[in-house]
């Protein structure tokens, strides 16, 4: 998975218009601190500070090369814990589209992309890397624990968009349940929404929202993205 995982990372840093806004994303996908890497990279933390904020020049290949092998070795240290959790390419039965956004987007304007409110008092005021639409009942029925990591794809820190829901319990019961947790849910086109839901929202502290959007509405908007 290594490979794999490194050519991702590089590629979307390459392709991307704010490498390193890029850089940044991936840094704190892996959870690394800035002091960390810079020690792993035998640099300053001012030279990845610099890097990301764009201070500096766009990063070369040699240093966008150093900054990605410093991520996956540090990550090596720690068990391989994100490199252990990446998913096959075939997604599970109840994934309906799973992508990873190459600079990170503010969860408002995600919102606002899909006409979404907000149902639950947990402030907005996150940004997310990413996104998975489930077909709730599906997902729910044929995914265990173990394949339910699949859902987050490269990151955890992803808005995770139910279709199909009709109260929203199940869900959120799901989420609360599972020891990793999505930036933020949203509900297309909900019936009425269980207040437990609503409740199970604040209490992780992960921002509920809805939307009227069916799901071929949502997957059509986000594939403009």
């Amino acid at each position: 998975m290594q490979p794999e995982l490194r050519e991702k990372i590089a590629g979307e840093v390459v392709l991307s218009p704010h490498p390193g806004r890029t850089l940044r994303k991936w840094r704190e996908d892996f959870k690394v601190s800035q002091r960390d890497l810079a020690r792993q990279l035998e640099t300053v933390p001012s030279v990845i500070s610099d890097y990301e904020s764009e201070r500096r020049a766009s990063p070369g290949a040699g240093f966008i090369r150093r900054y990605v092998d410093g991520l996956l070795a540090l990550d090596s240290q720690h068990g391989g814990r994100l490199t252990a959790a990446q998913p096959a390419r075939e997604h599970s039965d109840g994934i309906l589209s799973l992508r990873e956004f190459a600079v990170a987007m503010p969860l408002k304007s995600f919102a606002d992309r899909l006409d979404a409110r907000a149902v639950s008092r947990v402030d907005l005021h996150r940004d997310i890397h990413g996104f998975t639409v489930l077909d709730a009942p599906r997902a729910i029925l044929s995914m265990d624990a173990v394949r339910f990591v699949e859902v987050y794809g490269w990151t955890t820190q992803r808005a995770v968009v139910f279709a199909n829901v009709k109260y929203g319990r199940s869900p959120m019961v799901a989420i609360r349940a599972h020891p990793l947790k999505p930036a933020a849910v949203v509900f297309a086109n909900p019936g009425r929404i269980d207040a437990l839901a609503i409740r199970l929202s604040e209490v992780e502290n992960i921002p509920l929202l809805t939307t009227s959007l069916s799901a071929p509405a949502v997957l059509d908007r986000l594939e403009e993205l």
